[in-house]
């Protein structure tokens, strides 16, 4: 399978887990996977023009990889809706999550399809920034809570 089919499938593919998902679900943690989204593109943007990584190839039309637009929020949404209000089990499942992310999806599966090339840094230290950003996360979304219904 060529790496364009790939990435496009990555891109098309998640979003078809949210006719699955309750819509309230989804309105109550799109926010936070949106905010999730755009953390990560500019920790994609930051990181290669400080060259700790490059990314050769992308979905075309776009510079950005495809997975930040569809795998990030609707995995966002999946462990917000299972773990959300149990902090240390949130914070355990992200944890792993990023683990996969970092070490099987990046550095392993778009390593070695030469999509994704570690430059200065490696996949240890996105398993840092991710779970970083996914404390922050929990903490945009006890802010959002106010002003959403919540699911029962």
């Amino acid at each position: 399978m060529s790496n364009q089919a790939i990435l496009w499938a990555s891109l098309i593919l998640p979003w078809l887990a949210l006719p699955f998902m309750k819509t309230e679900n989804i309105k109550r943690f799109m926010p936070t996977a949106l905010l999730s989204a755009i953390t990560s593109i500019m920790v994609v943007e930051v990181g290669e023009v400080l060259q700790w990584w490059h990314f050769k190839e992308a979905a075309y039309p776009l510079l950005s990889p495809s997975y930040i637009y569809s795998l990030n929020p609707v995995i966002t949404i999946l462990i917000f809706r299972f773990t959300y209000g149990r902090f240390w089990l949130f914070l355990a499942t992200d944890m792993v999550s990023n683990l996969v992310f970092s070490y099987l999806f990046l550095d392993y599966f778009l390593g070695t399809r030469d999509i994704l090339q570690y430059l200065k840094l490696g996949p240890f230290h996105v398993v840092i920034m991710t779970t970083v950003t996914g404390v922050l996360l929990y903490w945009y979304q006890m802010w959002q809570e106010g002003i959403f219904v919540r699911s029962r």
